[in-house]
């Protein structure tokens, strides 16, 4: 199975959480379809049937393996929204 890279998939997400919360406080159908994408793009990456799974599944992937033997001064919180 191919491991996705751990930086796309944190910029997937946190571009997934900032569309949901400007989707929540104003819907308009260039987010909607932005949202769109990126659900699509995520799900995809992870192999996933439904958003909820995939962002599960990327959370898995940045607590697991998604850190640098170096550190990169992540905080170690979920992703998940």
């Amino acid at each position: 199975m191919h491991v996705p890279d751990p930086k796309v998939v944190r910029h997937l997400l946190t571009r997934y959480a900032t569309l949901r919360i400007a989707q929540a406080e104003r819907h308009s159908p260039a987010l909607a379809r932005e949202l769109d994408d990126v659900t699509d793009a995520l799900r995809a990456m992870t192999g996933a049937s439904s958003v909820h799974e995939a962002v599960e599944r990327a959370d898995d992937l940045l607590a697991g393996g998604g850190r640098s033997p170096e550190g990169d001064g992540e905080s170690g919180l979920s992703l998940a929204v």
